[in-house]
């Protein structure tokens, strides 16, 4: 229980009035990610079915995005901008990292910002008007599940740094653990609302696995630029997970 209240006040914004500090065995927090996703899951949730209710679907969308940014600080926002200006700065190893570790906000990762934001409300807007609220749900589950695969067996560039804590230590029951964990999630979810068939099972399995993939080629892309990832880049790597998981579920739901 202190490992899990531990990770969720260093990801999330919830008041939590107990001090557990980080200690040398704080990477072993990683397991409860997927629960953290849950926990802020059922807050967008809930802030969805209020304001659909109250207002309407576009409102309910920017209120879901709105307090998602509230919830976590940014922190992830803040991870795929400086992403996005050091990476595609297109300059060599030590200047990309300078890069990514200035506060300044350049063009990059304005935009990368800007695109994610307005394709998440256009994602989020539709799977609500077809009644499917309930992937808001679990849209964190697996984005921070995604970070935790983001981990296993990479290093970090940096001597210092947040991700410091996690990137490298992730081992392989702790791995196996968190996606047992993160599917779990995903299927109690769907029994709930009703969706748990055999399509809609073999659809979620079929998400994540593509997410998994993409997520280890990416980390594979920036190895070749910066020989390791960052903290920067866990967090840009949750929020395309949201986003990639969004459009998975947009293409098998509602396309096919």
């Amino acid at each position: 229980m202190k490992r899990l209240i531990g990770i969720m006040q260093f990801m999330t914004r919830l008041p939590i009035p107990v001090d557990t500090g980080i200690d040398e065995e704080f990477h072993k927090s990683m397991i409860y990610f997927p629960v953290v996703g849950l926990v802020l899951g059922l807050f967008y949730y809930a802030m969805g079915i209020v304001s659909q209710e109250v207002f309407n679907t576009y409102i309910a969308t920017i209120i879901i995005l709105i307090g998602e940014v509230i919830l976590t600080g940014g922190l992830h926002l803040d991870g795929l901008g400086d992403t996005f200006d050091g990476l595609y700065s297109y300059r060599d190893k030590e200047r990309m990292l300078e890069i990514m570790k200035d506060s300044r906000l350049g063009t990059n990762a304005l935009l990368a910002i800007l695109l994610v934001l307005l394709l998440k409300a256009g994602f989020i807007y539709t799977l609500l008007e077809q009644g499917l609220l309930w992937v808001i749900l679990l849209m964190p589950v697996v984005a921070r599940s995604m970070q935790v695969i983001a981990c296993y067996k990479t290093k970090t560039p940096r001597e210092k740094g947040m991700g410091n804590l996690f990137i490298g230590k992730v081992s392989t029951p702790y791995l196996i653990g968190t996606i047992l964990i993160m599917l779990g999630i995903i299927g109690i979810v769907i029994f709930i609302v009703g969706e748990l068939t055999l399509s809609s099972i073999l659809m979620q399995l079929g998400s994540v696995l593509l997410l998994i993939i993409a997520v280890r080629l990416f980390v594979r892309s920036i190895y070749k630029k910066i020989d390791g990832i960052t903290g920067d880049i866990l967090g840009c790597i949750c929020e395309l997970a949201e986003l990639g998981y969004l459009v998975l579920i947009y293409v098998t739901y509602i396309s096919f």
